[in-house]
């Protein structure tokens, strides 16, 4: 027997999609870079394009990506736009992420002892 209303569920499926789209949205190694770039300070599109060795319409893309999922704001300076991290949290998930691989290259790394002591 299911205790959940269909609200409830409802509610929790629209929250796991949110999340989703922004995990989603960090899905890529050049996006990836951009937010640990913007976490350290604000950049324009030109210098991320230079930091990144790709032209500037992918970047602008990437950007457009984060910028979606709300991980990214900008101002207008000039002719210039000046992308910002809006949320700097996310940078935590990152070191998360960096503890899951840690512990998987360890359990690994133990796998691979056994395999060779047995072998």
């Amino acid at each position: 027997m299911n205790n959940l209303s269909d609200s409830a569920i409802s509610a929790r499926t629209a929250l796991y999609e949110a999340r989703a789209k922004i995990i989603k949205a960090m899905g890529h190694p050049a996006r990836l870079f951009i937010v640990e770039e913007l976490g350290k300070k604000e950049k324009c599109v030109n210098e991320l394009t230079e930091m990144i060795g790709s032209d500037m319409s992918t970047v602008s893309k990437h950007l457009s990506v984060l910028k979606n999922a709300g991980l990214v704001g900008d101002r207008k300076s000039g002719s210039s736009v000046y992308y910002h991290l809006k949320t700097p949290c996310i940078l935590g998930f990152l070191g998360c992420v960096e503890e899951v691989m840690a512990s998987n290259a360890a359990h690994h790394s133990e796998i691979m002892k056994c395999c060779k002591n047995s072998g």
